[in-house]
């Protein structure tokens, strides 16, 4: 049994997923990685190169067996998980009219049921093992402030937060730590498929005072910093990772009255 910590990542093959499976490999992990989609698995296998510190587990959080059997694969090969990171998720662009029930409930099953599901059999196990050990679940500035035709997501989001603060209240006594973390706009493979680069450049001069949007590595490194003993007192909290997009009403300084000979 390795020394390493264990990470039960989700959604582990890109994106947001699969920067925080390389956070964590940079960082000594070894590592379960969890996606539904065979060809971003495999291929992310192959960039890591990393042998024996890393399964790759096929499956859908929406499906508690498949789950439950790569929970056992982690603990068959490492012993115990030390963190999950509770990252897969969905997402879609559609007015609240247009809102099909079936897209209202894939969104709601994958983005919080399966964070849900995930979680719950994650916890029993670090529940069983000695120091109990590290929850983040995925979140988003989307579940704390609205975004236009977004509901399905922003409701599922806004679920997360309020699980994660409920999970830290039950885990706190098995020594497991929950938090979320909710990313801004982060340019992601999910954000350009959604998106034209003409929104994007909007988004980030207009409404970002930091005037950029955020990279993955911005997403992972909080994860990073929640899992570490240097979080060891934090616990409920969501961490915004948004460039200051949430800060205000919006209007960045001086976006209004126009720059002289602007």
């Amino acid at each position: 049994m390795t020394t390493h910590k264990v990470l039960f990542a989700t959604g582990a093959a890109r994106g947001l997923g699969k920067a925080i499976a390389e956070r964590f490999l940079r960082d000594g992990a070894n590592i379960l990685a969890f996606d539904s989609n065979v060809s971003n698995l495999e291929a992310a296998r192959r960039e890591w190169g990393a042998g024996e510190r890393v399964v790759t587990w096929v499956g859908d959080v929406r499906s508690r067996p498949e789950v439950q059997a790569a929970v056992e694969a982690a603990v068959a090969q490492w012993g115990r998980i030390d963190v999950l990171a509770n990252v897969a998720g969905v997402a879609r662009e559609d007015h609240f009219l247009e809102i099909a029930p079936e897209e209202w409930q894939r969104i709601i099953e994958v983005n919080l049921t399966g964070v849900f599901n995930v979680a719950q059999l994650v916890a029993r196990q670090m529940a069983r093992q000695p120091g109990g050990g590290v929850i983040i679940n995925m979140a988003s500035k989307n579940g704390l402030v609205a975004e236009v035709k977004y509901a399905h997501y922003n409701a599922s989001k806004a679920g997360v937060v309020l699980l994660t603060k409920t999970m830290a209240m039950d885990l706190a006594d098995y020594n497991i730590r929950v938090n979320a973390v909710a990313p801004g706009y982060i340019l992601t493979p999910m954000a350009q498929e959604i998106d034209p680069p003409e929104f994007m450049a909007f988004y980030k001069e207009r409404l970002i005072p930091l005037g950029r949007l955020g990279a993955p590595e911005d997403v992972a490194g909080a994860f990073a910093f929640l899992a570490s003993d240097d979080a060891s007192f934090i616990t409920g909290h969501t961490l915004v990772i948004d460039g200051g997009h949430t800060s205000g009403d919006g209007r960045k300084l001086n976006a209004y009255p126009p720059a002289k000979g602007g």
